[in-house]
């Protein structure tokens, strides 16, 4: 029995073999979506403005803990506005994994500033703080309280930590830390990692600010759509200041009082997240089930093994993700392309960021974990309903 072969098997224990095709992650709208929409059709508050907005942010932050949650047109644009708000300036540099959606790098490059690519760790994906703080140690000054890299001469400015697959950050704690220490801000990928939390703290509490994502393939979506969440007050209120064009309120007259952005989510695509948001308990509990039925299916497995999270930290398991033992990585094509020929939708890990030829001359750390991993990751169906 080839590879191949073996892995459909095993998924064809879990997933139904009669549906045609079992995609990635699919949505499930099995709440009140349609009313709330419809709503919004019949009274035509369909666009910026409207209950729908001010409820999804109330109920996203009161689900999440954090002071305040933006609504944004999606997390991309929530994450470039992160990385203003948190000071980010044209010419400096930003750490980023090279090991994410070029979304994450895009917001970066958004603000005018440099991707600095920096390395992953086997057991959530993360940045790996190890390698980081010796990579720091070496190439790194201090200049007036700032971190310069003296390679470039470039101030490097923050760190954007992504909690990959949902699974939140290893050492997110130490991260912090070492951020302090070098006078570098934190800002949280946290586009597909709602509903996961670390020692009870839910991701998005750990930076300064962080974002997130409801696009169609996440746990929870509006269609599209993201936002930011901070425990400032005042970044809150700039953020919401900054995505509604910068707008100074008046009754009639437009002033705005500084560089804004349209970054506004409709009120139509709220209703949507509000609806959602009420089901995401279940759909936590259907992934749970899930994860929990691959965990035995691979239990044993002399080829592949499942991610799982790390001891501390509660996931919403967005994607799952089993890694190819290296001795078989010569079959990983293989693998992808006969098992979705076969019906089952499987996809590698991102192409790491430093091989696209728009970052390719970036500055960057040693990138081994992450190539290893590019070479051996594999996402299978992962939609809540598949958790029954």
């Amino acid at each position: 029995m080839t590879l191949s072969e073996k892995l459909y098997d095993l998924l064809a224990k879990q997933l139904p073999c009669d549906k045609g095709f079992v995609a990635l992650h699919e949505p499930c709208f099995a709440g009140h979506e349609w009313d709330y929409v419809k709503e919004c059709l019949d009274t035509g508050w369909v666009s910026s403005v409207g209950k729908y907005v001010d409820q999804f942010e109330n109920d996203l932050a009161e689900y999440t803990g954090v002071t305040k949650a933006v609504a944004c047109v999606n997390g991309t644009a929530a994450l470039s506005v992160a990385l203003r708000l948190v000071g980010v300036q044209q010419g400096d540099e930003v750490l980023v994994p090279a090991l994410t959606f070029i979304a994450t790098t895009n917001a970066i490059a958004y603000q005018g500033a440099i991707p600095h690519f920096v390395d992953s760790e086997y057991q959530s994906l993360a940045v790996c703080v190890n390698k980081l703080e010796s990579h720091l140690k070496d190439i790194t000054e201090m200049r007036d309280g700032f971190c310069f890299n003296k390679q470039s001469g470039r101030r490097i400015a923050a760190l954007v930590v992504v909690h990959v697959f949902g699974h939140p950050a290893k050492d997110i704690e130490d991260l912090v830390s070492l951020c302090q220490k070098y006078n570098i801000k934190l800002v949280e990928d946290a586009a597909e990692s709602l509903g996961s939390f670390y020692k009870g703290k839910h991701t998005g509490h750990f930076g300064s600010v962080a974002a997130t994502s409801f696009n169609g393939n996440k746990i929870l979506t509006t269609g599209g759509g993201g936002a930011l969440l901070t425990n400032d007050p005042e970044l809150g209120k700039l953020a919401k200041h900054l995505t509604t064009t910068a707008k100074v309120p008046h009754a009639w007259r437009f002033n705005h009082d500084m560089l804004g952005y349209n970054y506004r989510l409709p009120n139509i695509n709220a209703a949507l997240g509000v609806a959602q948001l009420e089901q995401l308990p279940k759909f936590l509990e259907q992934k749970k089930r899930l994860f929990e039925a691959y965990k035995q299916l691979f239990a044993g497995c002399d080829e592949f093994e499942l991610l799982g999270p790390v001891d501390g930290a509660e996931s919403n398991h967005w994607l799952n993700a089993i890694i190819l033992k290296p001795e078989f990585t010569n079959e990983f094509e293989l693998i992808l392309n006969e098992v979705n020929q076969k019906g089952f939708m499987l996809r590698p890990l991102w192409t790491l960021m430093h091989h696209m030829p728009m970052y390719s001359d970036c500055p960057r750390m040693d990138l081994s974990v992450a190539q290893d991993l590019e070479k051996r990751t594999i996402n299978i169906p992962s939609s809540a309903f598949l958790g029954g």
